[in-house]
């Protein structure tokens, strides 16, 4: 499966995700790295491991529907089979997901439908909650809205801040992202509407 990837700033997803290709534990074929910022570190990342890169930034087109088609007309002609966003800070419209002839998916710091959008961790601490975690996502035309592929569960400890509590999801989304590429490359999701199900080996 040919996979592309949108990345907005460091990468360290995009990192767990090329650390496993690299070990031959994900049954992909990264064909490109893009992102709307010139100076993310994802793109040196993935330059190292010998994977075509390009840039949208955001500032270079009249509108937003321009760049979208430029991204769209890109993951085209390398060939995308799965799409995949590593910390892309700019959301997509429902033209560019209707468009997409491919899955795309994304990865959210909270147990959705729990705190979407913006800094859940931060929600999180504030609601008081005693279990967090992250989630991997089918994406569709709603904010973080999509059918659920898989989720993990960190505590939230009484002194935790924000920031304490992203570090600890962060290590989380390391694991649970490379294995959610890995269910769909390897064939092992259905979909049935809004539920996933992973197929396990008999």
């Amino acid at each position: 499966m040919k996979a592309a990837v949108l990345a907005s700033g460091r990468g360290s997803n995009l990192q767990a995700l090329l650390d496993e290709w690299q070990d031959g534990q994900l049954p992909v074929e990264f064909v490109g790295v893009g992102s709307n910022k010139i100076d993310a570190e994802a793109l040196a990342r993935a330059e190292r491991f010998g994977i075509q890169v390009r840039t949208f930034p955001r500032e270079s087109y009249a509108d937003n529907s321009s760049q979208e088609t430029d991204i769209l007309n890109w993951l085209e002609v390398i060939g995308t089979e799965l799409l995949i966003l590593a910390g892309y800070m700019q959301v997509l419209s429902s033209d560019f997901i209707r468009r997409a002839e491919y899955p795309i998916l994304n990865i959210h710091p909270s147990l959705l439908p729990s705190f979407p959008g913006l800094h859940p961790q931060k929600q999180a601490v504030e609601y008081g909650v005693k279990v967090s975690g992250c989630t991997v996502h089918f994406v569709d035309e709603g904010m973080d809205s999509g059918p659920i592929i898989l989720q993990e569960t960190v505590p939230v400890f009484a002194e935790d801040d924000a920031d304490q509590l992203a570090a600890r999801i962060l290590k989380v989304e390391h694991t649970i992202y490379p294995e959610a590429v890995r269910l769909i490359a390897n064939g092992k999701i259905k979909r049935e509407g809004r539920r996933v199900i992973v197929l396990r080996d008999s």
